[in-house]
């Protein structure tokens, strides 16, 4: 299963889940970045803007990213940050998925999403 075993190979499939999701993002594939969306996220998404995930995804302003900078994993959590976004990311059995991403730093307080679960 893509991401178990040694921290390395976590923060490395994670990574990769990332790379692919903004790439998607900035190809305008709204079908495969809803793919790469958790799927309380996916769920959450929809009911938000009451549209299909691609079409709801097409409305979202996220931003533009590219390069990995650094991932954290613990477990079956990682988070990837990249130049422009940060993202959040879990472990499901088809590999990682993106549960938050356009996810900016506030001091002394949660990071603050575009796209997130509930």
């Amino acid at each position: 299963m893509a991401g178990c075993g040694a921290p390395g190979a976590r923060q490395d499939a994670a990574a990769a889940a990332g790379t692919a999701f903004e790439a998607a993002v900035v190809a305008g594939d709204h079908l495969r970045a809803c793919a790469l969306l958790a799927p309380q996220t996916r769920r959450q998404l929809e009911q938000d803007e009451q549209k299909p995930c691609a079409v709801a995804f097409a409305s979202q302003k996220l931003p533009t990213a590219f390069g990995v900078d650094g991932v954290e994993a613990y477990g079956r959590q990682a988070m990837v940050r990249m130049a422009g976004d940060t993202l959040f990311l879990s472990l499901f059995t088809g590999g990682w998925k993106v549960v938050a991403a356009g996810c900016t730093p506030r001091q002394d307080q949660p990071y603050d999403c575009l796209i997130k679960g509930a």
